[in-house]
């Protein structure tokens, strides 16, 4: 049976940058069909982003800001391209966010993961992440049924009963949340019965741990992978056998940028994970997610050719209040845009309660003379704080997208 899904997984990257960059002015002509888009986008020729440097001059549009234009124009913030009732379902996510689906059998685009995980036509899924208003288990379900497969819709919760139907119904593969999948183990455990035939398990929604992977493992689950994805843009990314790193879906654009800016990072530094996605009901142009990642270089072991990604490392608003006054990613950011001899940043904001105390660490080559001084007037200039500045060696920051640092105490 075949590896792949399907042959885009394999194709050539420079093919694969060819097409979806020749997909990119038929995206944004046909997102600004949607009054939000049409505002947003406001004098942007769609035939003129045609690369990803002309898609990196477009506005990231923040997955905080979605609350807000919600609620100007519901009930999704005028970035359709269909009326409400011409959408397969809507849902809520915590918030509230409104999210749609659009037609289709596989909206959310999940399929690619199932198949990486070894689900094949004919499997059933017990599917046990929620299916009450929020899109989640329906992720799952939709990619199952395209991809030939029965699903029993368990849900969450209720332990003695999930066990019960492993026990009769016997599922080849469990999916849901990675937490959940070890309770039922241990109940299972506990209770004396056989679920020995559950031996696959695609997880989402939380940190997976090596220590966890290896029990499940060690409890008879062979083959434990996840996926990393989000209830406005679908699957984003998953996992294959090869375990390392997380593969891109083949319909979207991934950018990593630095937080609290537009800005693409180098390839490898961490920043925020920034998608730009062809749905046809809801099209997102640089979608930023508020996750934290890094590209991966090199192509999967597996054989699947498309950037990928180390995964989840953390969220990317990292605003911090100093002084009783908010400090955000992007002022940082506007200070370094200011000295083009500066490399990657980190304010560290120290001290007990009522005490704080600002350190921007910045990278510096060759610093000349005066250049903290004007980098220490610079900070007060965008923050209105006093804060200090120490120069370090370039790459001596850590790698991890933290951009603010809150070191305080609190005791």
């Amino acid at each position: 049976m075949n590896e792949f899904f399907d042959d885009l997984e394999t194709r050539p990257a420079e093919q694969r940058e060819g097409e979806l960059m020749a997909r990119l002015p038929g995206l944004l002509a046909h997102a600004m069909q949607a009054p939000g888009w049409a505002e947003r986008l406001a004098g942007v020729d769609p035939r003129a982003v045609s690369s990803r440097k002309a898609l990196a001059a477009l506005p990231v549009l923040r997955k905080s800001e979605l609350k807000d234009l919600q609620e100007k124009r519901p009930p999704f913030g005028g970035l359709t391209t269909a009326a409400p009732g011409e959408l397969g379902a809507l849902y809520m996510s915590p918030g509230p966010i409104f999210d749609p689906e659009g037609r289709g059998d596989d909206p959310w685009r999940t399929v690619r993961a199932l198949y990486a995980a070894g689900i094949r036509p004919g499997h059933v899924i017990q599917n046990c992440f929620g299916y009450h208003l929020t899109p989640g288990a329906w992720m799952v379900h939709h990619a199952a049924r395209r991809l030939g497969c029965a699903v029993i819709p368990a849900g969450i919760g209720q332990t003695e009963q999930q066990i019960e139907v492993i026990r009769t119904l016997k599922p080849d593969a469990y999916v849901g949340t990675p937490s959940f999948l070890r309770i039922i183990v241990e109940k299972a455990r506990e209770t004396g019965a056989d679920i020995s035939n559950l031996r696959r398990a695609l997880v989402a929604a939380e940190a997976l741990p090596q220590s966890l992977r290896d029990w499940l493992r060690a409890a008879g689950i062979e083959t434990v992978l996840q996926w990393y994805g989000t209830a406005d843009l679908g699957m984003v990314a998953y996992e294959s056998a090869a375990m390392e790193g997380m593969i891109l879906d083949e319909d979207l654009i991934l950018e990593i940028v630095r937080p609290g800016t537009g800005e693409p990072v180098t390839d490898g530094d961490v920043g925020e994970v920034v998608v730009t996605s062809f749905s046809k009901a809801y099209p997102m142009i640089r979608f930023g997610t508020g996750d934290l990642s890094a590209v991966l270089a090199g192509s999967s072991p597996c054989g699947r050719t498309n950037v990928r990604i180390r995964g989840w490392l953390g969220r990317a608003d990292q605003t911090t209040k100093v002084r009783g006054m908010f400090v955000q990613p992007g002022q940082v950011a506007e200070i370094v845009r200011r000295f083009p001899q500066l490399g990657r940043a980190r304010l560290v904001v120290s001290g007990e309660m009522a005490n704080d105390q600002m350190v921007l660490r910045v990278e510096a080559a060759k610093p000349e003379e005066g250049l903290a001084e004007r980098v220490v007037a610079a900070i007060r200039d965008v923050t209105k704080l006093r804060g200090e500045v120490e120069l370090v060696a370039p790459r001596s920051l850590p790698n991890d997208g933290k951009v603010i640092e809150d070191a305080r105490t609190y005791q």
